[in-house]
This record gives C-alpha cells, sequence and structure tokens, in this order.
C-alpha cells in the first residue's frame, strides 16, 4: 500500500514538480491577472479535476474525472427509436432540459494494497484543448503519479476509454501491464473493420492499444484480473465490452462501465435505443440484465458516465430503474 506519508508528498511539494498540465494552467492564469488586473474577477478560475476516495473493504477506491461535456440534443443519442416529445418528457420529469445533457468522464483507479489498478484512461492528449484529458492530473490530486500504476484495465476500446493509453508515442504508464477483453481486442484489430462504420474506431484501436498488447492478458467471462477483481461479459454497447466485479472483505462493487450511459434515459428507459451502443437489441438485453441483479442484490455501482462521483444504487421503477446517487455509505 502506498503510504500517507507518501502520498502526501505527491499531493503537496510532489505535484510542483509532476503536474506540468495542471501549473502551466495556474502560471498562465496568474500572468493574465498580472498582465491585465480586472481580470482577477472574471477569469475562468483554473481547479484541480474532481476526484472521489471511497473505500471498499481493504480496497481503496478513488474517481477521477477527466472532464465532462455539454452534448446537446439528447434524443440524437438517447431513446434514438422514441419521438424527440417522448425523450424531452422523461427528461423533464427529472428536472433535467429537455434540449441538452452533460456527459462525463470518470476513469477508477483502485488500490488493492499488492497493485494500483486503473481502469480505463479517458480521453488523453485528444481531449486537452476542449479541458479534458485531465485524468493523470487528477491521479495527482489524488496522491498517485502514472508510475504507480501496476495493472491498467480496459473495459472496452472506444476512444474515450483508450484515449490516455499513450502520450505521445509512449505508454502514459510506464510500469502497467494490461488486461482486456479477448472478444474487443480481437473485433477492433481485424482488417475487416476497414471500409466499415468501425474504421475510425480500428484505427484508434491500432494507434493506442496495438503497441501495448505484448504487456497485455485477455480475459473472458469470469476472468480474474487480481485477487477480488474479476470481468464479467457485458457485450452489446461495444463486440466485447466487460464489466468488473470488485469484492473485499465482504464489500462489492460493480464497475458497470458504459452498460448505461446516462442515470435517467439509460436506466429509466433500458430498452430505449442508444446512438453508440453498437448491438442495440444486445446492448438493451444487458442493461436490463445487470440492472436487474443491481437493483435485486442491491449492489453498489460505478458507472463511467454517470454523474460525478459516477457512483450509486439502482432501484426498480416501472419498466426501469431509478439512480440513487451515494451520500457517506462508504465514509463509515
Amino acid at each position: 500500500m502506498i503510504s500517507l506519508k507518501r502520498r502526501g508528498l505527491l499531493g503537496g511539494a510532489g505535484m510542483v514538480l509532476a503536474t506540468p498540465m495542471l501549473m502551466n494552467r495556474a502560471a498562465f492564469a496568474q500572468q493574465q491577472v498580472a498582465q491585465d488586473p480586472s481580470k482577477a474577477a472574471d477569469i475562468d478560475k483554473i481547479m484541480p479535476p474532481d476526484t472521489h476516495r471511497l473505500k471498499l473493504g481493504s480496497f481503496e477506491v478513488v474517481v477521477i474525472k477527466d472532464g465532462s461535456r455539454a452534448s446537446g440534443a439528447p434524443q440524437e443519442t438517447f431513446g434514438t427509436n422514441q419521438s424527440a416529445d417522448t425523450v424531452a418528457a422523461l427528461l423533464e420529469q427529472n428536472f433535467l432540459p429537455a434540449d441538452n445533457f452533460v456527459n462525463s468522464f470518470s476513469p477508477v483507479l483502485v488500490n488493492t494494497g499488492s497493485d494500483v489498478i486503473l481502469f480505463d484512461t479517458g480521453l488523453g492528449e485528444g481531449g486537452r484543448a476542449n479541458g479534458m484529458g485531465r485524468l493523470i492530473e487528477g491521479l495527482m490530486a489524488a496522491g498517485y503519479t502514472r508510475e504507480d500504476v501496476t495493472v491498467l484495465v480496459i473495459t472496452h476500446m472506444h476512444g474515450d476509454h483508450i484515449g490516455g493509453l499513450m502520450e505521445g508515442s509512449e505508454p502514459a504508464f510506464p510500469n502497467a501491464r494490461y488486461v482486456t477483453g479477448q472478444a474487443e481486442y480481437d473485433f477492433w484489430v481485424d482488417p475487416a473493420r476497414e471500409g466499415t462504420a468501425a474504421e475510425g474506431g480500428h484505427k484508434t484501436v491500432l494507434a493506442k492499444v496495438k503497441p501495448l498488447a505484448d504487456k497485455m492478458t485477455f480475459i473472458g467471462d469470469g476472468g480474474e484480473v487480481v485477487s477480488g477483481i474479476t470481468g464479467m461479459a457485458a457485450f452489446g454497447h461495444s463486440p466485447g465490452h466487460m464489466i468488473y466485479n470488485l469484492e473485499s472483505d465482504g464489500r462489492r462493487l460493480l464497475l458497470t462501465a458504459d452498460t448505461a450511459n446516462h442515470f435517467v434515459l439509460s436506466l429509466q428507459r433500458p430498452e430505449w435505443e442508444v446512438r453508440f451502443d453498437m448491438d442495440k437489441a444486445a446492448a438493451a438485453a444487458t442493461r436490463k440484465n445487470v440492472f436487474d441483479m443491481v437493483a435485486s442484490d442491491r449492489i453498489p455501482f460505478l458507472g463511467y458516465h454517470m454523474p460525478f462521483p459516477a457512483v450509486g444504487y439502482a432501484e426498480k421503477l416501472d419498466t426501469g430503474y431509478r439512480f440513487v446517487p451515494i451520500s457517506y455509505q462508504f465514509d463509515i
């Protein structure tokens, strides 16, 4: 286990050397104020990325907000087989705007005491121009460095999950070995993706994932990452999409990745089609199977696109589920 003393150092003086992106942004803001003092009141403040720490038995779990963005018309992404009015009505019933939604991205770090395991990597370099790609900064804010990561798990290979695997031409997490689903990898590296709608994803995987294949362990349903962490097949969103079950000292948490991508539109109406689900029927069936289990067994879950800190419960509601965010359950 990385000691609290070491993490305190990393989070304090060590950050001066280790967080150039954060320091550069802060320096830029200070420079702007120095040049024009009137900007002190209205300049966008540079804040560290949001992080949330919780205890799961003897595991430490840290959720890191890689970024978020407003994504426009909800019905173009969720409920694509429904009318815009139907989607708008459900949003308004849940106190949400009908004409916009916010998508956030939440990689997860798990410190088991023996390994420091990172699940997914956010948008990476490609997101930074838009204020995202802040995973590495977030790790620093939580007291970790990218060199601390010993295992990196890829739930699936869409760009917002693998974008941070590389920094330039080098691995972003130089001491990590990698774990991912065999079916997912096989699909994306297959040259048969060329000339199809999946060609862009294929090229991204060739650039970001395939260079790391010699350090990669491929698993299927029930495969073990380390003791206490196992993979579960949850196909549909992508051909080999995997979720992960965490158990420690009688406590359990399910990392559901992109099984549900909106806390209202995907959970309350799991049968609605989602634009980014590659096999829409399979994805809907997976949502129902996974969240029936989550609701029936009262398992807390962490969804990559849920409202930060992205952890909560699901209770059955009509034909779907209601998202119940955590409060202090993991603090006592």
